[in-house]
């Protein structure tokens, strides 16, 4: 009987090609390629012994037995979500232990503020903040290695529930002798592509947030000057005058009012941008990274 136990990842896939009607669709979902999906779905059949998909150039669509099975196989993933999440939340509460990762902004401005709230109303709770940028975040949220995390990118990875916790905007910044500091007109964008800046590394959500805007206007882009992979070593490469940079707003502010950097206009860019919390999708959460999404929320709202 063991033998013909399908795996929970083809059942997966079955429920997908289902609601999508698109084996191609049903695999980006699951990130494996259409290929890999074909074989998966064709062993499953051969294990069951039935036809579950009629795949024409129009898509594929489930089969009479391909509905009944999904049926089943609906209940038995509701069954296995409903089981992880009572084991993480005996895991909460046996280890009174919160991982959190999130991304440069983020953690240096709203996390431990958020962290803050909730220990003092949860006396004895531990805390753990892994710092990194919003790619690697997703990816830790997505293994289940952290309870919650927390990203800047402008779009929400697959695979991944998110909340909105706060705002931000980015800000395009120089040193006081730069040129573009003295100027009495706004930088057009065409000529921030051009020029070679300093940027955040690749997989942070400001490089990706920047990249999209450029991209969006259909522009080419110089090669950055330099690549750094933290917001205060950005800060202090502007502030030492090697090049402009495109930071977080709320990470260059005191040294705007310092007068150590000068925030420069770009013309017609909307440059606000939303920070979010991201969990695996189809998963609640619970115990304490549910209690921290709601101080967050709370937050942001006042």
């Amino acid at each position: 009987m063991s033998e013909t136990v399908p795996d929970l990842e083809s059942l997966k896939l079955l429920v997908l090609v289902g609601e999508l009607g698109s084996l191609g669709q049903a695999a980006g979902r699951l990130r494996t390629s259409q290929p890999a999906a074909s074989k998966r779905l064709a062993a499953l059949e051969r294990r069951l012994h039935l036809t579950l998909v009629d795949r024409s150039r129009r898509g594929s669509h489930l089969t009479s037995e391909g509905r009944a099975v999904t049926q089943w196989a609906q209940r038995v993933l509701a069954e296995v979500d409903e089981l992880m999440v009572g084991v993480a939340a005996l895991r909460a509460d046996r280890a009174n232990d919160l991982r959190i990762a999130a991304s440069m902004t983020l953690a240096e401005h709203f996390v431990p503020g958020w962290i803050g709230a909730l220990q003092r109303r949860t006396p004895g709770l531990h805390a753990s903040l892994r710092v990194t940028n919003s790619e690697h975040v997703a990816d830790l949220a997505l293994r289940g290695e952290i309870g919650i995390g927390f990203i800047e990118a402008p779009t929400v990875p697959a695979r991944l529930s998110s909340q909105q916790v706060a705002k931000d905007r980015l800000a395009i910044v120089v040193h006081p002798g730069h040129p573009w500091a003295q100027r009495r007109h706004v930088v057009e964008l065409a000529e921030l592509a051009q020029t070679p800046l300093i940027v955040r590394e690749l997989g942070s959500g400001t490089r990706e947030t920047l990249d999209r805007m450029l991209e969006r206007a259909d522009l080419r882009t110089a090669r950055p000057l330099l690549e750094l992979d933290s917001n205060a070593a950005a800060r202090s490469a502007v502030i030492a005058g090697v090049a402009p940079a495109v930071l977080s707003a709320i990470t260059v502010q005191s040294d705007i009012s310092a007068g150590q950097l000068v925030e420069v206009a770009i013309a017609g860019v909307d440059l606000h941008r939303t920070l979010r919390a991201v969990w695996p999708e189809g998963r609640k959460l619970v115990g304490a990274a549910e209690e921290l999404l709601r101080v967050a929320i709370r937050a942001c709202r006042g």
